[in-house]
């Protein structure tokens, strides 16, 4: 009974800061809304939504059902998760986040997951996606497109090794289930396929509809989130909170021989990772490896935006949030640390053919490299493509609405 009292007073106190923030920085909570806005419609909105629907009609034609069938050898023996978790690891990896903790909740709507092998499926299945990495992070933050793949290498490896530890999570809890091991069989994986399409009653033109309509309302979602948090992160540095905070940071970043001018840039990572990395990038003061190693614990760790966007997936199922939470802790360890052993072995020698860890080099923006086009059409073309989903969102909404 105590603790619920605190908690209440804690959000109570915390909402009415913010709101007081609000009251006297109404510009730059103004300008943070505007920034979180433009990034949502123009990067994380045409970039996740291809990724939602075909996942949707991926589940309702049964290929996943297939693909689990498949995977089932190596997903349970590895990771100790249904072979579905296959599908969820891909999509998660292609899409970036919150798309593992939407087709994991899928998953466990679907009876296909046990809640503990959804709490472990969800802990590493959160990647952020490699056009962020890549575009956004390396050669829009540091002008660097080969550090993407120093960034892309140590994410991955940092979750690989999560989902091998997240194995031994929940054995109390877990029933135990008689597991035989089982061979790759190509007819069986067809024969559920097909029953899983036969099960499913739904037209075409309906199931398209349900998942446009639901890709759609989770992407708004996540764009509230993005918006609240980068209001959030801009008053926290406003009312000095971010600095306060920074202070304990200084003193780890000392023992570790890091400069202390990393640490607003860390804080601000903890609560929203494309703001974190981008003032990780311009810590003159600290070398590149130093900001490579951040800017994977940040991406690792996901920000408190992207962990209030999973909680709010996970809500609508009986998945616990707290082993994602713990999860992401390690990822970002995991990440920095992995950054840190590869820097030499892979940076230094066939990264940049030589060049020394504290230099910037600055990766020309008229390369014709794929994350530099992919990213200079999405900011050209995504908020086009956002206006046309978000009026054919409408659209079905009215039409089965009000038109019978």
């Amino acid at each position: 009974m105590f603790k619920t009292k605190i908690k209440t007073i804690v959000l109570a106190a915390s909402a009415i800061i913010m709101a007081i923030g609000l009251i006297t920085f109404p510009e730059d909570a103004f300008e943070a809304s505007i920034r979180g806005l433009n990034m949502w419609w123009e990067i994380v909105f045409p970039s996740l939504l291809p990724f939602f629907i075909i996942s949707e009609l991926l589940i309702g034609f049964g290929v996943v059902k297939f693909i689990g069938v498949i995977l089932e050898p190596i997903m349970r023996p590895l990771f100790k998760v249904p072979g579905v978790g296959g599908f969820v690891l891909a999509m998660g990896m292609a899409s970036g986040f919150p798309s593992g903790a939407k087709y994991t909740a899928r998953m466990r709507q679907e009876k296909q997951l046990s809640r503990i092998e959804a709490e472990r499926l969800v802990s590493f299945t959160n990647y952020s996606s490699p056009l962020f990495m890549f575009g956004a992070v390396s050669v829009g933050f540091f002008h660097n497109s080969s550090l993407g793949i120093m960034l892309a290498l140590s994410h991955y490896l940092g979750n690989i090794c999560v989902g091998l530890m997240m194995r031994f999570y929940g054995k109390d809890e877990e029933m135990l289930n008689s597991y035989h091991k089982k061979t790759l069989s190509i007819k069986t994986a067809l024969q559920q396929m097909h029953r899983t399409r036969m099960n499913e009653k739904r037209p075409l033109g309906k199931l398209l509809g349900d998942a446009v309509l639901s890709s759609i309302h989770t992407l708004l979602m996540i764009g509230g989130f993005i918006i609240l948090f980068s209001v959030i992160n801009k008053l926290l540095f406003h009312m000095n909170i971010t600095t306060f905070l920074a202070q304990g940071v200084i003193i780890v970043l000392h023992t570790l021989h890091f400069p202390e001018e990393l640490s607003i840039a860390f804080i601000s990572g903890l609560s929203e990772i494309t703001l974190g990395s981008q003032m990780t990038s311009g810590i003159e003061q600290a070398t590149l490896m130093q900001k490579a190693i951040v800017t994977s614990f940040i991406l690792g760790f996901s920000g408190f935006s992207i962990q209030a966007q999973v909680a709010s997936i996970l809500a609508e199922t009986d998945i616990r949030f707290s082993p994602f939470f713990f999860a992401r802790i390690a990822h970002g360890f995991l990440a920095a640390a992995f950054t840190f052993i590869l820097w030499k072995p892979i940076y230094e020698k066939i990264g940049l053919n030589g060049q020394p860890s504290n230099s910037n080099p600055v990766f020309m923006m008229n390369d014709n490299g794929i994350g530099i086009h992919l990213y200079e059409k999405m900011m050209d073309y995504g908020p086009l493509i956002t206006i046309a989903f978000l009026t054919l969102y409408l659209f079905i909404g009215f039409k089965r609405n009000f038109v019978h």
